[in-house]
C-alpha cells in the first residue's frame, strides 16, 4: 500500500501547490488587471487630454493664422489700393503731362510762326529804311546837282543878259555913231 497512498499524495500535494499558487496568482492577478486597466485608462484619459489640449491648441493657432492672413490679406488689399491709386495717380499726371506738351507744342508753333511774321515785317521795314534812305540820298544828289545847275543856268542867264546888254549897247552906240 504503499503505493497507493502516493497515488493520492502527489495529486493532493499538487493540488495544494496549484491552489496556493492559484491564491497567490488570482489576489495578484486582479490587483494587476486592476492596475493595468488603471493604466489603461489612464493613458487613454492623458491621450484625450493630450489631444484636447493638441485641438485647442491647433484652433488657437489655426485662429491666429486666420487672423495673421485676415491682416496680411487687408494690409495685401491696402497696398494694392495705395499701388492702384498711385498708378491712376501717374496715369492723370502723364495724361495731363502729354496735354501741357501738346498745348505748348501749338503755343510754340503759334509763336514761331509769329515771330517769321515779325522777321519779315522787320526785313521789309529795313528794306524801306534802306530804299527810303537811298531815295533819300538820291534827292539830296539830286538837289545838289539841281542847285549846282540853277547856279550855273543863273550864271548862264546873267552872260546872256550881259550879253544881250552889250549887244544893245553896241547897237545903240553903232546906231550913235551912224547918226552922229
Amino acid at each position: 500500500m504503499k503505493k497507493t497512498y502516493i497515488y493520492f499524495l502527489v495529486p493532493v500535494l499538487g493540488l495544494i501547490a496549484f491552489g496556493a499558487v492559484y491564491w497567490n496568482f488570482s489576489a495578484q492577478f486582479a490587483e494587476k488587471e486592476a492596475a493595468a486597466k488603471a493604466a489603461v485608462r489612464k493613458a487613454k484619459e492623458e491621450k484625450l487630454a493630450k489631444e484636447a489640449k493638441d485641438r485647442e491648441q491647433a484652433i488657437k493657432d489655426a485662429l491666429a493664422a486666420q487672423e495673421r492672413r485676415k491682416a496680411e490679406r487687408a494690409a495685401k488689399e491696402a497696398k494694392d489700393k495705395a499701388d492702384q491709386e498711385a498708378r491712376q495717380l501717374a496715369v492723370e499726371a502723364r495724361e495731363r503731362a502729354y496735354r501741357e506738351k501738346q498745348k505748348l507744342a501749338q503755343q510754340l508753333e503759334r509763336l514761331e510762326k509769329d515771330v517769321k511774321t515779325e522777321k519779315d515785317a522787320i526785313a521789309k521795314l529795313q528794306e524801306e529804311r534802306k530804299r527810303a534812305a537811298e531815295e533819300e540820298e538820291f534827292l539830296k544828289t539830286y538837289v545838289r546837282q539841281a542847285q549846282a545847275n540853277t547856279k550855273s543856268l543863273q550864271d548862264v542867264l546873267q552872260k546872256i543878259v550881259a550879253a544881250d546888254a552889250a549887244r544893245a549897247a553896241a547897237e545903240a552906240a553903232a546906231a550913235k555913231s551912224k547918226s552922229s
